[in-house]
């Protein structure tokens, strides 16, 4: 007889704090957690850290929004500029979103949100040590950071 794995699911979502954690490896903890089946809400979005230098972080950025459709620019890929949104796209591509029922399950159970709002700050927030920043803040830009010189309005 095969062995099951148990489960361990909750009414009340698992709170991620994402101050000062790298946007990658945070992204792969928590997909790991939403395929489990859990309910996961990320707060402090806007504090995520991207590695590398603030000049090539946005270079790369700026190439990336250049990307649209030749027929129509509404039908080409979605480029967000929220620091919220972005964490959630990115978690989206580390889950089988597009080939297994799954992966879109796991997908509706995530919430991403900038500060933290009313109803989760009595909630015990988690952190991740393997995703936290190691050097100084300054080999480092901030999700808000990128997303204001990209043209987020908050």
């Amino acid at each position: 007889m095969a062995s099951q794995k148990t489960v361990v699911r909750t009414d009340r979502p698992i709170v991620v704090d994402a101050t000062d954690h790298i946007a990658g490896r945070l992204s792969s903890q928590v997909a790991k957690l939403l395929l489990k089946g859990n309910r996961v809400s990320l707060v402090n979005c806007e504090k995520i850290m991207i590695s590398g230098t603030r000049e090539n972080i946005i270079k790369e950025y700026r190439e990336f929004l250049e990307i649209n459709s030749i027929i129509n620019p509404n039908h080409g890929p979605v480029h967000y500029r929220r620091p919220d949104t972005m964490i959630t796209k990115m978690i989206r591509g580390m889950l089988p979103y597009g080939r297994k029922p799954s992966g879109i399950e796991a997908h509706k159970r995530l919430r991403a949100y900038i500060g933290s709002p009313k109803e989760l700050k009595s909630l015990k927030k988690v952190q991740f040590e393997k995703a936290k920043i190691k050097k100084s803040v300054s080999n480092y830009t901030t999700m808000g950071e990128l997303g204001r010189v990209i043209g987020w309005t908050e």
